[in-house]
Parts: C-alpha cells; structure tokens; sequence
C-alpha cells in the first residue's frame, strides 16, 4: 500500500474548494450526468449532506474570469467538479469524484482529492480506498498519481455497463 503524495500538473490553478451545499446539488447531478459514474442522483446526494459527522462533500469551483459579468457569469463561475466520501472505523472510502468535461485535465480532480484526503487524515482515517472502473485508464491514472495502487478486483461491480471495478488504496499515515 502507497504512502500517499500528490503530483498535480495544475497545482497553480486558481480554484476554491469549499463544502458542498444543497444549493449546489443541480449542478453536481448535472456533472454525474455527463460523467459516466454509476448515478446517484439528487436524493442520494441530499441525503449525505444530511449525515455531515462522517460525509466529507466538496466542491471546486473556478473564479469567474475577468470578461464575465455578473448578468452572465459563464461557466467558471460554476461547478467545477466534486468529490464525495465517508470516514468510517479508520478509513475513508471515495464514493465519487467528477468534473465538468470541459474543464478535465486541468488538475481540478486530483485537487479535490488532495482536500479530501487531507480532511479524512484529519478526521482519522489511516487509509483511504476507492473503486474505478476496470476500463477507465484515466482515472486511474490520476489515483496513481495521488499515491493510489490497485489492491484488488470487483468483478462484474459497475451495472450500464457492467464492468470489473478495481479496488485502490492509499495509506494515509506519515512515511517512518
């Protein structure tokens, strides 16, 4: 199992990430939508921010841009992306990560995951897990380089499609 240190291209990207709200739940679907994750939809996602003791729910989202006004905001003003998961006995388990399509490979995912992390430390997680779709080489890619390593097989886990699930792990305690 891997220590955990995170490499982000875009560790100079100008991102706030803050809790998730209901208010933000519209856009957060919308992204779960046009991502391919397995849906939960608006209800799930209410009900884990109905559970703050051991939900950690976090949003990014990109300042707006200096052409924008406050009449038409664009689209970096929105919901970058999300993150979702669950401390519970010591570990910290990553229910679901996404962003905008437009804005992927700009380092917005492995930031949250930097949050989240950090948080579920915090909170008392030794190690965090996550599963990924056997086929999604990108993904996986970015947990790699958040320090993630592939620890076991689900098979036949993801339904539309089905799909193997990979199990990854990071350790969350400091390297002796």
């Amino acid at each position: 199992m891997a220590t955990r240190e995170v490499r982000t291209a875009g560790s100079g990207l100008n991102l706030s990430i803050t809790r998730m709200s209901e208010h933000d739940l519209l856009e957060v679907v919308e992204i779960e939508a046009n991502s391919g994750l397995s849906l939960w939809g608006w209800d799930a996602y209410h009900k884990e921010l109905q559970s703050p003791e051991d939900v950690i729910m976090l949003i990014a989202r990109k300042p707006p841009g200096p052409v924008e006004t406050e009449a038409d905001p664009g689209p970096e003003s929105a919901v970058a992306g999300f993150i979702v998961a669950r401390v519970m006995a010591g570990e910290l388990h990553v229910n679901n990560v996404a962003v905008r399509p437009e804005l992927r490979r700009q380092g917005i995912a492995a930031r949250l995951l930097e949050a989240v992390l950090r948080q579920g430390h915090d909170n008392g997680a030794r190690i965090a897990f996550l599963e990924v779709r056997a086929g999604n080489v990108p993904a996986q890619g970015l947990y790699r380089r958040c320090g993630f390593q592939v620890t076991g097989r689900r098979r036949r886990y993801y339904r539309q499609p089905v799909e193997d699930a990979l199990l990854m792990s990071v350790s969350l305690e400091s390297s002796p």
